[in-house]
């Protein structure tokens, strides 16, 4: 599949519950992309999204946002060798502890 034949409808209906498919655009709203196929997408989800923007803009964009999933974080940091710190949802984590629970 070509890049510039990948839309919303390639995905998963599941990634966009709480968004109006017709709106979104893959190519201004990567950043939400990227969260959401690696907090809820399956292995095909993962594949269009390294095939519409690549290895690198992943990771990049994943490593920016402040709440990627503990999960993704942990398999982007892996998958990706980029040390756990240069996550801004880890490094925000640990400055925002939050109250222990009972």
């Amino acid at each position: 599949m070509d890049k510039q034949n990948i839309s919303p409808e390639d995905f998963s209906p599941h990634l966009f519950w709480d968004v109006d498919v017709e709106t979104l655009d893959l190519t201004k709203d990567k950043t939400w992309l990227v969260k959401r196929v690696l907090d809820y997408g399956l292995m095909k989800d993962w594949r269009l999204l390294y095939e519409l923007i690549g290895f690198e803009e992943i990771s990049l964009y994943a490593t920016k946002s402040r709440d990627l999933s503990e999960k993704s974080m942990y398999f982007i940091s892996n998958v990706a060798n980029i040390p756990i710190n240069k996550f801004k949802c880890y490094t925000w984590k640990q400055s925002n502890p939050q109250h222990w629970a009972l």
